[in-house]
């Protein structure tokens, strides 16, 4: 609801801009005159101010040697101040007929001009043709504009200009019953007799001239204020002026030029006839009308002009991730595939492989059969039962792999699951793997190997969508190879991987000892124990030969509860480890490094990517439409590029990129939201639940099962204190990158050959679930054989 609130208010936003700038074309077509035989001659033929009013029809000229100097489409706060001063310098006064939305932006303008002794008009609010509008629209543009310049120069006006308006001559039935309309809402219509024609820039001499009444008569002149350069407005002006008062004129403005007439009339009347006021006060409901206005107005302008800082920022960071990911996944790619390189001499210690399991019953005999069944020589694998209830244990169980051992604990979530597992392995190198992952055959073998080097403390593996054949599952899978497996590269180079993600990855169990083992404390535990591993001086690196087959999400629901907890766990653990800032070393290297790096493509830029669909709609419907296509056809261009080269990277065919344009009308919006949802839960500090994926199971080079399988009903295993035992251990300080977690790592590695068969003492037994009141139980520190106890 908050990510529809938004946008719809952006939306809105950009709309009332539009409107405010006079960006619905249709509006703006000038028409061409069209039949006059209703309009009465008198009215054609007449003066160019004409009366309406109280049913009369009536019009009006300028006395003789009398010119109404009229400016459109202000204010402009170039060209208007300086038409202002021309004015002064010569003691001549002038009507200006402006545009309400340019009035709201510039009410301090519009005040200087009332007082300089010039009078003001309506040009309507957003200047569009009033023969193309609605009623209900004609009179929202005179009193919008009216309310205004009641808050801006506390005044009101009668005068009225309609856009692409002329001389008398030209008011056809249509404009004529406009000019009708008008009258009965009070309003004067002003026309003109001299069109200077300085929109066209005609040069100096020129606007003169087309400026100039014939003999002594009078005139309403038209001149512009705004609506582009009027130098050579000012410039007629400077001429113009001086000449026409050697001549005799005198400069008024209309409504004087009216009063003027009508004293002349008052000579030979018996009656006389009132004066019009000029620049009449406002009334004061109009003066908070038009304080409404202004401000809606001015956060309009606002507001786009942060929509479009926001779009530049986007550009940017779009480019600069674009730019560091061809460079440095590139160079991390060659590195990679030449024949000389190396992690030192092959790794062939055992494994254990930890598989965290809570009602997996639809995938976990293939994931555990890939794991079994694998190319590694030595590898025990560890199925950590979370107190699932549709019998996954029993299914591990009824395989009778010999490798293979289960486990069962009570639901202690995810991280508890995984240290159990962790403290009952029996080797150092540790494996993660999700109850829904299956692995190639070599997959263990080439993921440990990077354990070579002494300086690794983790592995992350290269994650595939087993399920690609749905739209949804085939948007994951770009996902998966443009942004998950071509960043890590990235990371790796910049030494600052953020996740081994949960469906393959190894870690050293001295590692895992140092930071404290596998935090519960946010929902994205994969992701705080890697930055934990960072800040503590590991080196954390990617292998892409190192393949998982996963089960990715089919619908749209499941995959935004996935995305949701994913999104909202990252930020958990980047706010948990964000003293990494301020720290030295290696912490503060990742501190400032790769938090930031994190911070800005992985969160901003997803949360600001909105913009773009924003300014592509607003462009399409009120810019230039053949611009902004070329714009968003470039920008998916760039997106395809790099798609290509991340999938040439992973060895994977082009065919799905065809789907990369789908993606950008219902894929990316889902994750708009998602990361707008995780980031206000994040900040109101609620509690996000675990969601349970539905699962239908991949069955990749998995041999069926033979016969039936039977589920028997098993109890588990005990709940103990605490493990490792905590008697005669002293507190010691925690690591600083370290976090609560549930079950920790044993200190010393188990002896395959002593430990099989041993009856573990009760102090001794791994813990099944956090300690009562949310303790965390005693933290042991290996090589330092540092040992603290959880509160």
């Amino acid at each position: 609801m908050l990510g529809v609130l938004l946008i719809s208010l952006f939306v809105g936003v950009l709309v009332v801009q539009a409107y405010i700038n006079a960006e619905f074309t249709g509006d703006h077509i000038e028409t061409e005159v069209g039949d006059q035989s209703g309009v009465p001659v008198a009215i054609r033929g007449g003066g160019p101010v004409i009366n309406t009013t109280g049913g009369q029809e009536s019009s009006s000229r300028m006395p003789a040697r009398t010119i109404a100097l009229t400016f459109d489409d202000g204010p402009d706060p170039t060209w208007t101040p300086k038409i202002l001063d021309v004015l002064e310098e010569n003691d001549a006064h002038g009507t200006f007929f402006v545009v309400g939305s340019e009035v709201a932006r510039h009410p301090e303008l519009t005040k200087r001009i009332v007082d300089r002794g010039n009078e003001l008009g309506l040009h309507t609010f957003t200047h569009p043709n009033l023969q193309r509008l609605a009623p209900w629209r004609r009179s929202l543009e005179m009193s919008q504009t009216q309310v205004a310049i009641a808050r801006a120069a506390n005044v009101r006006t009668n005068l009225a200009r309609f856009p692409y308006s002329s001389k008398p001559q030209a008011i056809d039935d249509v404009n004529w019953k406009i000019v009708k309309d008008a009258g009965a809402d009070g309003y004067l219509v002003v026309v003109n007799d001299m069109d200077s024609e300085d929109w066209q820039r005609p040069g100096v001499g020129q606007i003169v001239r087309n400026a100039t009444p014939p003999q002594d008569t009078g005139a309403v002149v038209l001149f512009h204020d705004a609506g582009g350069d009027r130098a050579q407005t000012v410039a007629a002006l400077k001429v113009f002026i001086p000449m026409m008062k050697e001549r005799g004129y005198t400069f008024t403005t209309v409504t004087e030029g009216m009063n003027r007439a009508i004293a002349q009339q008052d000579k030979d009347s018996v009656q006389s006839l009132p004066l019009l006021p000029v620049n009449p006060s406002a009334e004061p409901a109009d003066r908070w009308r038009g304080s409404a206005l202004l401000w809606t107005v001015r956060f309009a302008d606002g507001l786009v002009w942060v929509i479009a800082g926001l779009f530049l920022v986007v550009g940017l960071l779009t480019i600069g991730r674009t730019v560091l990911l061809l460079l440095l996944a590139t160079r991390h790619a060659r590195q990679r595939r030449k024949k000389t390189f190396t992690w030192g001499p092959p790794v062939t210690e055992p494994v254990s492989v930890i598989v965290p399991a809570y009602n997996e019953k639809e995938g976990i005999e293939a994931a555990v059969r890939s794991l079994a069944g694998g190319d590694y020589p030595d590898i025990e694998v560890v199925v950590v039962d979370d107190g699932s209830t549709d019998g996954t244990a029993s299914i591990v169980e009824r395989l009778g792999l010999p490798n293979v051992r289960v486990i069962r604990t009570p639901n202690g979530g995810k991280a508890n699951a995984l240290n159990t597992g962790i403290a009952l392995a029996r080797h150092d190198l540790i494996v993660t793997v999700d109850g829904d992952t299956i692995f190639e055959p070599d997959s263990v073998r080439m993921l440990v190997q990077p354990f070579a080097s002494p300086a690794v403390g983790a592995v992350a593996g290269n994650v595939k969508v087993g399920n690609r054949e749905k739209l949804v599952a085939t948007w994951q899978h770009i996902e998966y190879v443009i942004g998950f497996n071509l960043d890590r590269r990235l990371y790796e180079v910049l030494n600052c991987m953020p996740t081994v993600p949960g469906a393959i990855g190894a870690f050293r169990r001295t590692a895992l000892a140092e930071v404290g083992g596998i935090s519960d404390e946010t929902l994205a535990e994969d992701t705080d124990v890697t930055m934990a591993l960072c800040r503590a001086g590991w080196r954390v690196v990617y292998e892409e030969r190192a393949k998982a087959w996963t089960e990715a999400p089919t619908t749209l629901e499941q995959l935004y509860r996935q995305r949701y907890r994913w999104s909202y766990g990252t930020m958990q653990a980047m706010w948990k480890h964000r003293k990494a800032l301020t720290d030295s070393g290696d912490s503060g290297r990742f501190g400032r490094v790769g938090l930031p790096f994190l911070a800005l493509f992985g969160v901003a830029l997803p949360l600001l990517a909105p913009v773009v669909d924003i300014m592509l709609l607003y462009g399409l419907v009120f810019w230039e439409l053949q611009a902004t296509v070329v714009a968003w056809l470039t920008m998916l261009a760039l997106q395809l590029f790099t798609a290509a080269v991340a999938f040439r990277f992973d060895r994977e065919s082009l065919r799905p990129l065809w789907r990369l344009p789908l993606q950008q009308f219902a894929y990316r919006q889902l994750m708009y939201l998602v990361l707008i949802q995780s980031a206000m839960t994040a900040m109101t500090g609620a509690r996000l639940r675990w969601h349970k994926l539905h699962r239908a199971g991949l069955t990749r080079s998995v041999p069926a099962t033979e016969g039936p399988l039977f589920l028997p009903q098993q109890s588990v295993s005990p709940a103990i204190d605490t493990w490792p035992p905590s008697r005669d251990h002293a507190r010691a300080t925690a690591h600083p990158a370290s976090g609560r977690a549930t079950a920790r790592p044993p200190v010393p590695a188990q002896d395959r050959g002593t430990q099989q068969d041993r009856v573990l003492p009760p102090e001794e037994l791994p813990s099944a679930g956090s300690p009562p009141g949310g303790g965390s139980g005693p933290v042991s520190t290996n090589g330092a054989q540092e040992v603290s106890r959880g509160s």
